[in-house]
């Protein structure tokens, strides 16, 4: 999720998990939800904040272990991500999934953020934004 700054850049909302990590907001898809609509919803979920799909950026998998379930499990995960376009809400509103949501600047996002899988999402973001000027 993007939104403009008065001085040309654009600032991106990120997210602190119960970790301490630095993310971008993702999660899992529902039954039936198309890509698009799960990246607006989760969003909305973990950071608080209502956009418009501008368009996809890119796919990513990786594994992890999860431990959601009383035997912990290897999960390959993929994660769609998408140019989302700021419209509303406050990074204030968001669940108890994270500790704290907050705007940064989009260069200070790529430093922040724990995976580099996921500063290069913001980078290849920053990149759409210059070319099609926000």
């Amino acid at each position: 999720m993007y939104r403009p700054r008065e001085d040309g850049g654009y600032d991106i909302a990120i997210i602190r998990t119960h970790e301490g990590r630095w993310q971008l907001p993702k999660g899992w898809v529902e039954d039936g939800e198309p890509h698009d609509r799960a990246a607006l919803r989760e969003v909305r979920e973990e950071a608080g904040v209502d956009g418009e799909v501008v368009g996809p950026i890119d796919t990513i998998d990786y594994w992890f272990n999860a431990n959601y379930d009383p035997e912990p499990a290897r999960v390959h995960k993929y994660v769609h991500f998408f140019l989302l376009r700021y419209t509303g809400g406050s990074t204030d509103d968001h669940d108890d999934e994270v500790t704290e949501a907050r705007w940064v600047e989009i260069g200070e996002a790529e430093r922040l953020l724990a995976f580099k899988e996921e500063r290069r999402m913001v980078s290849m973001a920053q990149e759409a934004l210059e070319r099609a000027g926000g």
